[in-house]
């Protein structure tokens, strides 16, 4: 059975940096796409990164130019680091995998991910 696994979160002043990984386990054939998604109180699951098995990334506008996606070459381990963070940041942040690869799915549709973690909490402070 597959299961993801986040770590990282944590409690950063505005400014500060962390670094989220997702580990991956029970997987027997390749990730096509994985990615992160965050959750506040109140809003829809934003996503926020993504990287594809040939190793392409995107980003929301939020994230792009503060945030990194990547990968290992086993498709172990997912990392997010997250520079320059802001308290509009705070949220849950959870990983998602896609196995199936279609393409008709955007990135951004959480119907593309057939597995997700259980999240990990950030919290920034002005």
């Amino acid at each position: 059975q597959v299961r993801l696994v986040e770590s990282g979160g944590g409690a950063v002043q505005a400014g500060g940096s962390l670094r989220l990984s997702c580990k991956v386990s029970g997987a027997s054939y390749s990730i096509y796409r994985w990615a992160w998604f965050r959750q506040s109180p109140g809003k829809e699951r934003e996503a926020v990164a993504v990287i594809f098995d040939i190793g392409s990334t995107h980003y929301s506008d939020s994230a792009q130019g503060r945030f990194t996606i990547s990968q290992d070459s086993a498709q172990k381990n997912l990392d997010l680091q997250m520079n320059a963070l802001k308290p509009e940041d705070t949220a849950i942040y959870v990983c998602a995998a896609d196995f199936k690869g279609d393409t008709s799915d955007n990135w951004r549709n959480v119907r593309a991910y057939q597995y997700w973690g259980q999240g990990t909490q950030v919290t920034v402070s002005p």
